[in-house]
């Protein structure tokens, strides 16, 4: 670890001023505009807002791969000027390779890394254990269900070095079980690991469950409207009167956001 990967003063993530246009049919459009944000080594930051309000335009440059229009991402201090493997996007659709196993597919980069085998043996088998795919190891995507498929590709990603996981609703396609299943496995993670997690979601109750801060954003063009410290012990409890509390609260302003677009 560089001394300034030590330094608890030096934010993991830094984004400065990022904004996003696109060029649409002749039209520029801006997708995002002057979004700052500070992440810190290990914190679980979600960001919440309806569809089209630029938190995965956001999520894409972090992960580097799209390039701010204006301002700065950085991490640990440098530019954000492509992919890496320190920054490990986990996607609603899981993006496995279909032909490799479930150990093939979590051993997928540190073999493109070139590690030595005994080393990526040794890798595999710990996230196999830590996500709990002991039996599946040897089976292949189509041979799972939905929460297996994304246990697999947030192992992947640990299994490939990441700093930060980036996850860009990895549990909106599946049923409300295995959602909640797999919000409590992520959170079991996150604090067995140190994980820095930007998530992105448009559900209340699964932002206030997971985060220790809460980033709404607001549409058109996609800004940071407010940023909210999550102070609840851990681990929640969504029918207690303080988690509703900060439901409504983030509820009343998402839904300002939608008075204010329609106005």
């Amino acid at each position: 670890m560089t001394d300034i990967m030590a330094d608890p003063t030096i934010p993991i993530l830094d984004i400065k001023g990022v904004s996003k246009s696109f060029t649409v049919q002749g039209r520029t459009v801006e997708a995002l505009k002057g979004a700052d944000l500070t992440v810190n080594r290990g914190e679980f930051i979600c960001l919440l807002g309806a569809s089209g309000c630029g938190k995965s335009t956001l999520l894409r440059i972090v992960a580097g791969f799209e390039s701010a229009t204006s301002g700065e991402p950085l991490m640990w201090g440098k530019p954000i000027s492509g992919p890496d493997p320190s920054r490990g996007m986990v996607f609603q659709d899981y993006g496995l390779f279909p032909w490799l196993t479930v150990r093939d597919n979590i051993s997928f980069g540190p073999k493109s890394r070139g590690r030595p085998a005994a080393e990526i043996r040794d890798t595999v088998s710990r996230y196999v254990d830590i996500v709990g795919l002991q039996r599946f190891a040897d089976a292949y995507p189509h041979q799972l269900s939905g929460g297996m498929k994304q246990r697999v590709a947030i192992a992947r990603v640990l299994a490939n070095e990441a700093e930060v996981v980036l996850m860009d609703e990895p549990f909106g396609a599946l049923d409300a079980m295995t959602r909640e299943r797999l919000q409590d496995e992520l959170l079991d993670l996150w604090s067995r690991t140190g994980l820095t997690v930007l998530f992105v979601t448009h559900a209340i109750e699964e932002a206030v469950f997971l985060a220790d801060r809460v980033v709404v954003m607001s549409p058109s063009p996609g800004r940071i409207d407010a940023i909210h410290t999550i102070d609840l012990a851990r681990r929640r409890d969504v029918s207690s009167p303080a988690f509703n509390d900060v439901r409504r609260m983030l509820s009343g302003q998402l839904h300002s956001h939608h008075a204010r677009a329609a106005a």
